[in-house]
């Protein structure tokens, strides 16, 4: 299995991420890839990342790009796609790598990091929204075989919602695979714009982007 991870400006955090991975690869006996793909961090990411002793690639700026290239480097036929502010929970790879022998794809459940009591609720509606529609988030790491992924022409190139539209993609193939093993994702962005008002941000942005508006128009409302 390869695992691709996009990085921009990850360097506080990428050192404990590299290492949490190497603890993952140390408890499997499985062939795993790791690919990181820089889109053109000025905080020293790739550095971090050499120094960590993982190959880091480059490319243009856009986490589509990045995890389009890191998957055309791959050499497996099974993809895991991981944020940089996420970890992974035990034996995540063993979990992932059989549940694609059986499956096309799939993705985890999804836990927030941080002290707020509502990232538990944020994380429940999550991920039973996500049970419900066959769709998936980046942020709840998604797994696909090589051949699902080529078939549906990977991530579009898109500048927001690149996740909804790879998952509204495999959905026409299969249903996902919906681990209840949780990922956890970094409760930054929450706290960062505040967490209601990030909520109602993101409910609106999915609702235009179903209505039909551009990504790039709701990446400039995102930012």
């Amino acid at each position: 299995m390869s695992v691709v991870i996009p990085v921009l400006n990850e360097a506080p955090g990428l050192a404990l991420l590299c290492s949490t991975l190497r603890s993952q690869l140390a408890d499997t006996d499985r062939s795993i890839e790791l690919i990181f793909v820089d889109g053109g961090s000025t905080d020293g990411s790739a550095d971090v990342i050499a120094a960590q002793g993982f190959p880091c690639l480059h490319s243009g700026r856009g986490r589509t790009k990045q995890m389009n290239l890191g998957a055309a480097a791959a050499t497996a036929n099974y993809l895991l796609f991981l944020h940089a502010d996420s970890e992974l929970p035990d034996a995540a790879l063993d979990s992932v790598i059989s549940a694609l022998d059986t499956q096309p794809w799939g993705r985890f459940d999804v836990r927030i990091g941080g002290d707020a009591k509502m990232f538990a609720v944020i994380a429940f509606f999550m991920n039973w929204r996500s049970r419900l529609s066959g769709i998936a988030t980046g942020d709840q790491g998604i797994f696909v075989r090589r051949k699902a992924f080529d078939a549906v022409g990977g991530f579009l190139d898109q500048a927001l919602m690149e996740d909804i539209a790879l998952s509204a993609a495999l959905r026409k193939l299969s249903a996902p695979v919906c681990l209840r093993s949780k990922i956890t994702t970094s409760g930054r962005r929450w706290q960062r714009r505040g967490i209601w008002r990030t909520i109602l941000l993101m409910w609106h942005l999915r609702l235009m982007y179903w209505l039909g508006a551009s990504p790039q128009s709701l990446a400039k409302r995102y930012e």
